[in-house]
């Protein structure tokens, strides 16, 4: 197996580190209680998706 000669200069490795940040997730507003959400899932504060209720909610 080949090693490196040198080392890689911190200039190199962060322009490669670059792109490795994490990004935010999108998110979507409910249509009924106006909540944000993740797409294409279950409303978790008032249990809708796509205007039925598929689960039931305990109110807090």
């Amino acid at each position: 197996m080949p090693n490196p000669k040198r080392r890689h200069s911190q200039a190199r490795t962060s322009k490669r580190r670059a792109h490795d940040s994490l990004k935010a997730s999108g998110l979507s507003e409910c249509p009924n209680c106006h909540e944000l959400k993740l797409p294409h899932r279950v409303c978790p504060h008032c249990g809708q998706y796509k205007g039925r209720e598929v689960i039931e909610v305990e109110e807090a």
